[in-house]
């Protein structure tokens, strides 16, 4: 059983001052996280319902399977094409560039790791259309080329060197349509603090994006990684953060991302579970022992060894399982509701008015039960309809952001865990 977790999210600068990252490390800061569907998302559509976001959100949900392997199947709706995009996650984010800074705004993926946006000079005919200016590295006197003797220019974002010595970089996606090429280069990134002051990250190293294109959309202004590779913004400022951030999240609503102190998950309730290391290196690894359904405890098998990998990812709305024991965890689930299910278009459907009570269900990571609330791992798709959080795949296995909603949920790179606490996250 394999996985992944990718994340995805939104920061907004505040820069009433600025902080060092060792002042961050002492104390700690936390940045505002947005949904894509919340009212401060620049996608943000009054005239959608919440169940049509949430539809939205589900078709992003079964294209992002194939960001983590190529050669997975979905059991689950059509996917619509206006969502196969590379920049198609659920969370944004927006930080500053530059001396003097310069705000962009970024799909946040916990699922890759580069940091690029579109740079000066880039055509029209070399750069998708973007609402806000692209940055100029001429105009910022922190920008420094990364040299190719750097041993932060290699595979697999290293691309070739320039005449000059310097590092160039390449990023394809999987739609074999979208691409950014461009220099890498480092530079001061600065994060919004909703302390009010501002987190001045000097030499980050970034992608200057001069050659993209495909279905990216023009609100934003590029990606920016929060994987676990050697280029994501979390290994870059590991040592700054204590190798430790957290999330809380909140279906379409804002909240926020902790690092550093604020970072720390603790206290009454607290289940740890170990953070594998596994390849490729980005994904976020944890280890699925078993899942319970009221009484019944349905074991996770791998090859002949007990439990599996499941990447843990904000980035994706629905859990994916595969086939075989998605099918065999449904019908258990279905046997203990005393209520009709109806044909849906997801998997196991039920009419509200129908009153069906639904069992307990806890999640078994290795050394760590977590149980779920029912809006866990059934969602309201219309006014009269809740259908399983749980879908079948044949690719890579997902614990995905509805059932991580209400969870204050803890990294720690250093120590190697992931942590859960139950928490009223629209309080945090």
């Amino acid at each position: 059983m394999a996985t992944f977790l990718s994340c995805a999210f939104i920061f907004f600068f505040l820069c009433l001052s600025v902080i060092s990252p060792a002042g961050a490390q002492t104390g700690g800061f936390s940045v505002e996280l947005i949904h894509r569907d919340s009212p401060k998302s620049p996608f943000y559509n009054p005239n959608e319902t919440p169940y049509q976001r949430l539809r939205n959100a589900l078709n992003r949900s079964a294209n992002r399977l194939s960001h983590f392997n190529k050669n997975s199947s979905v059991s689950s709706s059509k996917v619509s094409q206006a969502d196969i995009i590379p920049n198609g996650g659920d969370y944004l984010i927006r930080i500053s560039i530059g001396t003097p800074p310069v705000e962009i705004l970024a799909v946040a993926d916990t699922g890759s790791d580069l940091i690029w946006t579109q740079c000066q000079p880039c055509p029209p005919s070399q750069c998708y259309k973007q609402d806000n200016p692209l940055f100029d590295p001429q105009k910022s006197s922190t920008y420094k080329y990364l040299s190719c003797s750097s041993s932060q220019c290699a595979p697999p974002i290293k691309d070739a060197c320039s005449a000059e010595g310097n590092c160039k970089y390449s990023v394809r996606y999987v739609d074999q349509e979208s691409f950014s090429n461009g220099d890498l280069a480092t530079e001061t990134v600065t994060l919004g603090s909703t302390s009010g002051q501002a987190v001045a990250l000097p030499e980050i190293v970034f992608g200057c994006g001069t050659k993209n294109s495909g279905r990216f959309n023009s609100k934003t202004d590029g990606i920016v990684g929060l994987g676990e590779g050697d280029a994501s913004l979390i290994s870059q400022i590991r040592t700054t953060i204590a190798g430790k951030f957290s999330y809380c999240l909140v279906q379409q609503s804002s909240t926020k991302i902790n690092f550093g102190t604020n970072g720390i998950v603790s206290g009454s309730g607290v289940v740890s579970t170990p953070l594998l290391v596994k390849n490729p290196k980005t994904f976020y690894y944890l280890t699925l022992d078993a899942i319970s359904v009221g009484d019944q405890r349905l074991g996770v098998i791998s090859g002949s060894t007990p439990g599996g990998d499941i990447v843990i990812d904000s980035g994706t709305t629905l859990t994916y399982l595969p086939p075989a024991y998605a099918s065999t965890l449904l019908s258990v689930m279905s046997s203990m509701i005393a209520a009709q299910p109806v044909e849906g278009t997801y998997h196991l459907c039920y009419r509200i008015s129908s009153r069906p009570q639904f069992p307990e269900v806890t999640i078994h990571f290795r050394d760590a039960d977590v149980k779920l609330s029912p809006s866990n791992f059934f969602m309201k798709i219309s006014e009269d309809l809740v259908c399983s959080v749980f879908s079948a795949s044949n690719g890579t296995p997902i614990y995905g952001n509805i059932m991580q909603t209400n969870f204050l949920i803890g990294y720690d790179i250093e120590g190697r865990t992931v942590s859960f606490k139950p928490t009223d996250c629209s309080k945090q």
